[in-house]
């Protein structure tokens, strides 16, 4: 028991609590425009932004999104395979390393979000839909964000990763 308890304090595994009220934003948000939209309806909530129920049949903008059906089980093992990766390197983050774990963390709720929705439906269930001047961008959804948000929390902890790494070399350096 004492094993298990240092993995989840010592590791980024002591951030699954953000995953898991992340995975429940996202489960919220999707069953409330699922159970308060009809399919494809539309509602203006700023200049910019509407809501849109919408089903993904596909991935990211909707690729593979007219193929058939086979996509839904591609899709569903990129999801499965992406969750058991980023739990691993999770376990395996040291809890001193807290950018990156949040990162692995919000791209794990997404990653669990999305396949939750293919596994269930056949589909995932988009509405956050912004545009501008006439132009649309794809519908997302809060999985597709925390996913969004957690690249750009890793991109920018590789820059501070080799931050400090210099700064820890320049010391070793000064000491010798």
């Amino acid at each position: 028991m004492h094993k298990l308890n240092k993995l989840f304090t010592d590791t980024g595994l002591r951030w699954l609590w953000l995953t898991l009220l992340c995975l429940i934003l996202d489960q919220v948000t999707k069953q409330l425009v699922a159970g308060s939209f009809e399919l494809g309806e539309s509602v203006d909530v700023l200049p910019i932004f509407s809501i849109t129920y919408v089903h993904n049949l596909g991935a990211a903008f909707s690729f593979l999104a007219d193929q058939g059906g086979w996509q839904r089980w591609f899709f569903t093992g990129i999801a499965a395979i992406a969750s058991i990766v980023f739990t691993v390197w999770l376990a395996k983050t040291p809890k001193s390393q807290t950018l990156i774990s949040i990162a692995f963390a919000l791209m794990l709720s997404g990653a669990i979000g999305n396949l939750i929705d293919r596994a269930l439906f056949g589909y995932v269930i988009d509405f956050l839909d912004f545009h501008w001047s006439g132009n649309y961008f794809p519908v997302f959804n809060v999985a597709d964000s925390m996913i969004f948000i957690g690249a750009g929390f890793m991109i920018l902890d590789s820059f501070t990763a080799e931050s400090n790494a210099d700064e820890s070399e320049q010391n070793k350096t000064i000491e010798d």
